[in-house]
């Protein structure tokens, strides 16, 4: 190789470890601008810093991990953030893990995240995210672990999600979901992970195997039982009270009776 090529080969290695990639500059930009930080705990998530989160594979901000070049994890749990996810997140292509759990997160989860082809673990628990789950999330083919317990999410479970074969970890507990436990999801056929009861309860509108099977609203058996007793106490009550008025009109009506018969009998 001529001394030319070898001055051209380090000059595009110098230039490629000088620049970032434009998605991951636009994902961090964007998604620091949807997120509040009430307690300053990403001092260096600043706008001059998105321009090269990576410096090959050590991160240059709090929270991101990178390799070769890239951001493939993202853990920003339990900074009591605010705002909300933003759909821009789809730009980090490379990433394969996002924690935002256990922060004060609201809006939906954008269906945007379709685009994370390579991410395998999703954990949006302990916010207050609103509206329903994306099926659009079986497009994550490599989606190992999906968190989402302790929100606020609506509607039925999507039935897409017993698509992902991977999915080894899925838990949607204490939501507001409703609808039936899709069996693609907690009746797996073959060597797929079934998930157990902990995975869905605390939804009060969502049934079917594995919860406990639906609960009736009407009355409990204690319920009528005391309805019963309670009606059984009232009408000895009210008959134990008619008889003695009864006894009274009675006694009333014989002395009014007495009184005549003893002004028509003649003194001796």
């Amino acid at each position: 190789m001529d001394v030319g090529r070898v001055v051209l080969l380090l000059w595009v290695i110098t230039i490629r470890g000088c620049l970032s990639d434009p998605s991951d500059e636009a994902c961090l930009t964007q998604l620091s601008k949807s997120l509040q930080d009430p307690n300053k705990s990403l001092p260096d998530w600043r706008e001059e810093n998105f321009a090269k989160p990576c410096n090959d594979s050590t991160a240059n901000l709090k929270g991101a991990t990178c390799n070769n070049g890239r951001v493939y994890r993202l853990t920003l749990n339990n900074l009591a953030l605010r705002g909300t996810i933003s759909p821009f997140l789809a730009n980090c292509t490379n990433l394969q893990a996002l924690d935002l759990s256990s922060n004060f997160l609201t809006g939906p989860i954008p269906p945007d995240l379709q685009s994370l082809v390579n991410l395998a673990v999703l954990n949006l628990s302990s916010n207050r995210l609103e509206g329903e789950i994306p099926p659009q999330l079986t497009l994550c083919a490599y989606l190992n672990i999906i968190d989402l317990h302790d929100n606020l999410l609506t509607g039925p479970i999507p039935q897409q999600l017993g698509l992902l074969v991977r999915l080894s970890a899925f838990d949607v507990s204490n939501n507001h979901l409703s609808g039936p436990i899709p069996a693609s999801l907690s009746n797996r056929s073959g060597n797929l992970p079934r998930f157990n009861a902990s995975s869905f309860e605390g939804n009060k509108d969502l049934y079917g195997y594995p919860l406990p099977p639906f609960r009736s609203k009407g009355l409990s058996v204690l319920a009528i039982v005391g309805i019963g007793l309670g009606s059984g106490l009232a009408s000895l009550v009210l008959s134990f009270t008619g008889v003695c008025i009864w006894l009274k009109i009675t006694d009333r009506k014989m002395a009014l009776e007495e009184g005549k018969i003893s002004q028509l009998m003649p003194d001796y």
